[in-house]
């Protein structure tokens, strides 16, 4: 599993308890186009998490 990402986009957004069945879906849904999206909480700031989106 020593497939290289790309980072085309991070931003970071307000926490919420849903969040994460969107990334759910979007991983889904766009795999087949070389795309990974990830959720993390933000070090820096509890309230927020950091979305990232990664090419394959």
């Amino acid at each position: 599993m020593g497939s290289k990402k790309e980072v085309l986009s991070t931003v970071k957004i307000q926490k919420a308890p849903d969040v994460y069945k969107m990334v759910d879906s979007l991983n889904r849904t766009l795999k087949d186009r070389d795309l990974l999206f990830g959720l993390a909480l933000d070090e820096e700031n509890e309230e927020k998490m950091v979305f990232t989106i990664y090419k394959t």
